[in-house]
């Protein structure tokens, strides 16, 4: 999307002030970013609603390393989204929840700690992706009031959005189907099929640039380490049945995708290899530039991996790493800043085994 402006040089003749020279310039306006999913990407959205401290990160030591404040982010600092912003020029995106002191126009974040594809996940405490679609909905209308219906349309179709969901949908099925091995695969069309549902309704609103990170290699967190490890499971290796619910997810999003790029004229999408570059930073943390990968910074517990960090969860005591930037976990179920700042390079500049079928500094410049 480009304003267009005209710069003229004028001369002074008989005291009438005569344009000789004018020169058309385009001032660019990046492209919006519209923010959809769980607690790798909440900005604090959960600050706003009735929910227990589980599913927020508004108390410290979350947010210490770089805003100086607790946000709501799961981290130590910035998510995602936040560099993503950075790179393409944009302000940080605000929270579904700030809009109303913020501007529209360059995006808005929906996502939500704990929430899932499905509904059922975690009902009641967090803000499902139907609902945030119903949120997003809900801004669009509010555009077209404060921009007009043309300017509105623009916006939307150049805009890029970016979904990070499904892993709480994987905790909830390990969790009432310990013995279970595998996805049936009923409940894994329903997943596709809720995130489906949302993406036609972003397209029918005008959006028509996706992206999407795939599931990282979930049992391999500190958190799931830990408990498989307390249950006396493993000494202490990555839970293979929550990594192997990963990868089916993984398997079905590009052909998710892929359908509706068919369906759906000048629909676009791009995938992150979240699997692969998480699970290359934990078994070669020095290639990230990490020292400790199997610990986390904060927590309690074996690997720190109990949820205690800050002390307001259901498990008080924690402790706290003395330096954060040899940690790839912040806390026992989420990346420190410094990963994600490492993850969103990849994912801007990337090649096409870890961000394709194009990086997001060419999607963001893609014209609809």
């Amino acid at each position: 999307m480009a304003l267009i402006s005209s710069l003229c040089i004028f001369v002074l003749v008989a005291h009438l002030a005569t344009p000789i020279l004018c020169i058309r310039s385009h001032i660019h306006q990046a492209p919006a970013l519209f923010v959809f999913g769980d607690s790798i990407f909440d900005p604090g959205n959960n600050n706003y609603i009735n929910t227990t401290a589980t599913f927020q990160a508004n108390y410290f030591p979350y947010g210490e390393s770089f805003f100086k404040y607790p946000t709501g982010r799961n981290s130590n600092g910035r998510l995602i989204p936040d560099f993503i912003a950075e790179y393409a020029n944009l302000p940080f995106i605000p929270s579904y929840f700030e809009i109303e002191k913020k501007h529209l126009v360059h995006g808005v974040n929906f996502a939500s700690g704990g929430s899932g594809c499905l509904a059922e996940t975690s009902r009641g405490s967090v803000i499902d992706l139907k609902t945030q679609l119903k949120n997003f909905e809900n801004v669009t209308q509010l555009l077209k009031k404060k921009v007009g219906k043309t300017e509105s349309h623009k916006i939307l179709a150049n805009a890029v959005y970016f979904f990070s969901s499904g892993s709480n949908d994987v905790f909830a099925h390990l969790a009432a189907n310990s013995t279970s091995p595998s996805f049936d695969q009923e409940y894994l069309q329903i997943i596709m099929g809720n995130l489906t549902s949302v993406l036609k309704g972003i397209y029918k609103e005008g959006g028509r640039k996706f992206v999407m990170l795939n599931l990282a290699p979930l049992g391999c967190l500190p958190s799931v380490r830990a408990f498989n490890l307390q249950k006396g499971v493993t000494n202490g290796s990555c839970m293979e049945k929550a990594t192997n619910l990963a990868k089916m997810f993984n398997s079905a999003l590009p052909k998710m995708v892929k359908q509706l790029e068919k369906q759906l004229p000048g629909f676009k999408y791009t995938i992150f290899n979240f699997f692969k570059v998480v699970a290359d930073s934990f078994n070669n943390p020095t290639k990230y530039g990490f020292k400790i990968s199997k610990t986390a910074c904060c927590g309690t517990g074996p690997f720190r991996g109990i949820l205690s960090c800050g002390g307001k969860r259901q498990v008080k005591e924690y402790e706290l790493c003395n330096n954060v930037k040899d940690y790839l976990f912040f806390d026992s179920s989420h990346p420190s800043e410094q990963a994600y700042q490492k993850y969103s390079e990849l994912l801007w500049n990337g090649t096409p085994d870890v961000v394709a079928p194009y990086n997001l500094k060419s999607f963001f410049e893609l014209s609809t």
